[in-house]
């Protein structure tokens, strides 16, 4: 068998010589991890799987490692570190080269093996994942853990579904039906239901097993066809179930050593069809057995007591057995190797019988001939007697070499010889050594039977006195001191039985058999005459070592003598703990190798050849605890001398005071049951029984007389207690009757101040509904008033848009007058000018025409230009005016509100103010016309003083002509007196009708304007007095 130690390489082969796995165990190649640091260690590997071809595997360690093994190209790779323990691998996805892996973390990530980079991270679980089952197509995955399963979609990532249980209900197991698309759903309560994996719908419900079986499923296996389901559990019957017919139609029971089966998992075959018939079966023992589920016969089996598995995986093809050992490493076995002897073809049915040789018939040949006369001598006289000879020599070798045959083909001479040379048993080996050379009889029947005794007595409070760390540790050394407690009654009161067995515990932890029978033997053989001075230390053989020490070295003997240090003291510690508290557990199993190869004295001479070695710090030692201290530390002392001078002592030392003289040889345990141990001294033993049984009894009636006064004394402090609680509650009854009173007299207070707040609350209520209504009223008042104000504002600016309108008209109607009466006079000017000129060209004077044109010219426009600035005047005047009077009528409507009697007075004031200043404009117009009339008949003059010049020239005009036109002078001299009567007389007959129906329609609508707006004022004044009133009445 191979061994590949993968170290901190990340890359290598994994054989280096081509495999060939022997019959007997199949192992191709077994893989272990150990770290080369500073303080090295065993790395263990915790999961393995296969993928789809089975030719490639991926396992991972408690340090979160993960490597790909290629057995076909015998190589490994280190793909991954991630850190934390893996609790579960995948590795059958659609992508190949991408795997599944379940951290401590409760995570479950995706790597691919070839870029070594992480592909994807999925969380949602929130306990440890303990399996992952990806579908035949690798598309979907199952996750389980114990209170959930996951249905995740591969392609993305991303939950599907999640299974939520009761906490009451755990799950086992979630996963994939092969070639099928089903989930099997497996409970802790043996239900198991078959599920759609597309549409989550339950197809159907396997039925409850028979209640004559009583087993919990823990584990499962199906077929590659997806027919037979597997289950067991705790219990070595297996259970067989067809999920076509759905019904339990085979029970198989496994043989006897099977207590528990931790693992199940049918073996491949090209040849089946997928109906696999060979079943692998792991127990509690870590032996995997491979049985024929139909013929229900043991195969083979893979694992040893020694090395037990503790968890495996079978290619899909069939070819490989990949199987993690309960001490960390990986065994890689064939199961080609492992079948060679069932598949060897059967033995041929005919059989020849040869002749024997014709010359002579050697003494070692078996075959006899057979002749039809008497039986003839076959050879000489010499030779039988040299025959005879060999064969005498034969049995007396075979009679002395019987004592040292051991079990499993080994031989104790050649051990020791072995030991000898070596100093120490191979590590591999050194159990299935021991365990040969103590010829364990392996009870299971025996020990199962002082184990379900349960924990004795004496150790139920082991963990106070022994505080180990290890909780599995104190578990399997209370359950080995409660079975050697069990088996005989001394070791329950040995108190150093803990310190004997806590190394064999240690070393055995995980097969309490082996430990178990190892400690009996231990104490059958090499603590023999210990327990006759019982409950003392075993005073006989405490002399035999001293004996031995006293011929070997009297100086130390004597030192201890001098310094009152007994064999109790430099003896005895090492021997109840059997060196594990002075040596390494290297040392400590080196110096077994050879205790178990010798006889049981070789004990006893160890403790000698220990204090003989250590003579010199002894030597140097005065105190008394610094013997103890010495005793009970490890000291600076090498094992290989101590063995040697042990052999030394062995050989050395006198018949008379030698050990083994008084020592029986080496006796092992009896096969089926357990020897009956009695080496102790009986009497003692009942006596401290009886005691204890006394002193229990004396307890027990100590803590009944005890219970009793309790009792009495419960009954009196109750009935105390209850008269304190009857007064209490009389106290009490009166304190509430008086707080009740008051309670009363207070609730009949509140009830009247309430009374009087609600009386004010209702009078407040009135009266703020009183002046609600009342502002209500205001307000509906005031709105009325307001709308009223409008109204008047509205008539009031009626009445001044139409005396504007009147006195516009008026404006108009006058500035149209002398709008014409303008341009009658300059028709009439006109006219005499064109007379003038007619006459200045009759009398041919053209620079007097010129003149003339250009003085009436200058006239013309002056006479424009101070009509233009009359109109403007009066236009501004008219303009402030009317701003004036609108400020002035805003400030009085303001004012009147409160004063309304003064808007009377202050608009009789402005009409007086308005009539006296339309009177001094009247007086300023009449001034105006006046001076233009003076102007007219000033130019006039001009006009007459220029027509006398010419008409004195003109020499030829009539004097008829002459007279004509003086009259015409003389009736233009009198227009500037009658202007305005002529100007009135001359105006448009339909202007002076439009002028007088205006007036008459002013005269007529005025009065009642008047008459309305004193109508309104009235009744503005009426509403504030009874406004003023109001509050007067409701004061009252």
């Amino acid at each position: 068998m191979q061994s590949t130690d993968l170290g901190n390489k990340e890359s290598g082969k994994i054989w280096h010589r081509k495999p060939s796995p022997a019959t007997r165990d199949g192992i191709i190649v077994n893989i272990i991890h150990n770290t080369s640091d500073y303080h090295p260690k065993v790395l263990r590997f915790l999961n393995v799987a296969f993928d789809g071809t089975g030719d490639c595997l991926i396992a991972g360690d408690h340090q979160g490692n993960i490597y790909v093994f290629d057995l076909c190209g015998n190589r490994f790779n280190l793909v991954q570190r991630t850190a934390q323990a893996c609790t579960a691998l995948a590795f059958n996805l659609r992508r190949k080269s991408e795997f599944l892996v379940a951290l401590a973390d409760y995570s479950i990530k995706c790597f691919d093996t070839v870029t070594k980079e992480l592909v994807s991270w999925m969380r949602g679980h929130e306990s440890s994942v303990f399996s992952i089952s990806v579908h035949a197509s690798g598309k979907y995955a199952i996750t389980t853990s114990s209170d959930t399963a996951q249905l995740w979609d591969l392609d993305t990532f991303q939950r599907k579904r999640k299974l939520n249980i009761r906490q009451s209900v755990g799950i086992q197991k979630v996963f994939f039906l092969p070639l099928s698309n089903t989930i099997l759903s497996c409970f802790k309560d043996n239900s198991i239901f078959a599920w759609e994996c597309d549409t989550l719908f339950c197809k159907y419900q396997l039925p409850a097993p028979p209640e004559s079986s009583s087993i919990l499923y823990k584990v499962f296996a199906v077929t590659r066809d997806g027919r037979i389901l597997a289950a067991g559990g705790k219990s070595n019957h297996l259970h067989l179930w067809c999920l076509e017919a759905r019904q339990l139609f085979r029970i198989i029971q496994m043989p006897t050593k099977v207590r528990a089966i931790r693992h199940l998992e049918f073996l491949p075959d090209s040849f089946d069809a997928g109906s696999n018939q060979v079943l692998g079966v792991l127990s509690q023992d870590g032996i995997m057995r491979f049985i024929n589920t139909q013929t229900c016969k043991l195969l083979f089996e893979i694992g040893s007591l020694d090395e037990g598995i503790s968890s495996s995986v079978i290619s899909p093809h069939g070819r490989y057995i990949a199987s993690i050992l309960e001490n960390g490493s990986l065994n890689i076995y064939s199961v080609q190797a492992l079948t060679q002897e069932i598949n060897k073809p059967p033995p041929p049915l005919v059989k020849v019988i040869e002749d024997l040789p014709k010359n002579k018939l050697s003494s070692s040949d078996l075959k006899m001939k057979v002749t039809s006369g008497r039986v003839q001598q076959s050879a000489k006289s010499r030779e039988s007697k040299i025959q005879t000879r060999i064969l005498k020599q034969d049995l007396t070798s075979n009679f002395e070499s019987k004592k040292n045959e051991l079990p499993d083909g080994l031989n104790k001479k050649r051990l020791q010889i072995l030991l000898k040379g070596y100093g120490e048993y191979p590590t591999k080996y050194r159990m299935f050594i021991w365990r040969s050379l103590l010829q364990l009889p392996e009870n299971h029947t025996a020990f199962s039977s002082l184990i379900d005794k349960g924990t004795h007595v004496a150790f139920l409070n082991l963990q106070k006195k022994y505080p180990i760390k290890s909780r599995k540790l104190l578990r399997v050394l209370q359950r080995t001191l409660s079975a050697l407690a069990h088996w005989s009654v001394i070791f329950s009161d040995t108190p150093y039985l803990p310190l004997l067995a806590f190394p064999f515990v240690k070393l055995f932890q995980n097969n309490q058999l082996i430990c178990f029978e190892v400690i009996a033997t231990l104490i059958m053989n090499w603590c023999q005459h210990w327990f006759e001075y019982f409950p003392n230390p075993p005073i006989n053989i405490l002399s035999m070592i001293e004996n031995v020490l006293a011929f070997h070295d009297k100086e130390l003997l004597q030192h201890f003598i001098d310094h009152d240090i007994t064999s109790q003291l430099y003896a005895w510690p090492l021997l109840e703990t059997v060196f594990s508290e002075v040596l390494t557990r290297e040392e400590w199993l080196k110096l077994f190798d050879n205790i178990f190869s010798n006889h049981p004295s070789f004990l006893l001479m160890t403790v000698v050849a220990y204090n003989i070695c250590s003579r010199a710090p002894l030597l140097n030692c005065n105190l008394k605890d610094d013997f103890e201290f010495f005793f009970h530390h490890r000291n600076n002392l090498d094992i290989n001398v101590v063995i040697r001078q042990v052999y030394h002592l062995m050989e050395t030392t006198p018949t008379a005071i030698h050990p083994d003289s008084m020592l029986h040889v080496f006796v092992a345990l009896t096969k089926g049951q357990y020897p009956v141990f009695n080496q102790y001294p009986k009497f003692i033993v009942d006596y401290q029984t009886q005691e204890r049984e006394r002193i229990r009894n004396d307890e027990l009636d100590y803590l009944r007389e005890r219970q009793t006064v309790e009792d009495m004394q419960a009954e009196v402090d109750q009935q105390r207690v209850e008269d304190e609680a009857w007064y209490q509650k009389q106290e009490l009854l009166r304190k509430a009757e008086e707080t009740r009173r008051e309670m009363l007299l207070q609730e009949e207070e509140k009830m009247i101040q309430q009374r009087q707040r609600l009386a004010a609350v209702k009078r407040e209520l009135k009266i703020k509904e009183m002046h609600l209504q009342d502002a209500v009223r205001r307000r509906f008042l005031k709105l009325q008033q307001d709308q009223r104000e409008m109204e008047l504002r509205r008539l009031d600016d009626e009445i001044g848009r139409k005396n504007l309108t009147q006195n516009q008209e008026a404006v108009a109607k006058e500035m149209r007058a002398d709008a014409d009466a303008y341009r009658r006079k300059v028709d009439l000017e006109e006219h005499m000018f064109h007379k003038l000129i007619e006459a200045g060209e009759m009398q041919s004077q053209k620079t007097q025409k010129v003149m003339e044109e250009n003085l009436a010219k200058a006239e013309q426009a002056c006479l424009n230009t101070d009509w233009k600035i009359q109109s403007l005047h009066k236009q501004n005047c008219d303009d402030l005016q009317r701003n004036k009077c609108y400020q002035e009528v805003a400030k009085l409507l303001r004012e009147n509100r409160r004063k309304e009697i003064e808007l009377l007075n202050a608009m009789v004031e402005e009409e007086a103010k308005k009539r006296k200043e339309a009177e001094g404009k009247e007086f300023d117009l009449r001034s105006a016309k006046k001076a233009s009339a003076l102007s007219d008949a000033s130019r006039k003059c001009f006009l007459k003083q220029e027509i006398n010049a010419a008409i004195e020239h003109a020499d030829n005009l009539c004097h008829k002509e002459k007279s004509r036109f003086q009259s015409e002078q003389e009736d233009s001299s009198c227009l500037p007196r009658t202007s305005q009567l002529n100007d009135t007389s001359e105006m448009d007959p339909s202007t002076q009708i439009s002028l007088n129906r205006r007036a008459v329609e002013w005269d007529t609508s005025g009065p009642n304007l008047i008459k309305k707006v004193r109508n309104l004022r009235q009744r503005l004044t009426a509403q504030a007095r009874h406004r003023c009133q109001t509050p007067h009445l409701l004061a009252t």
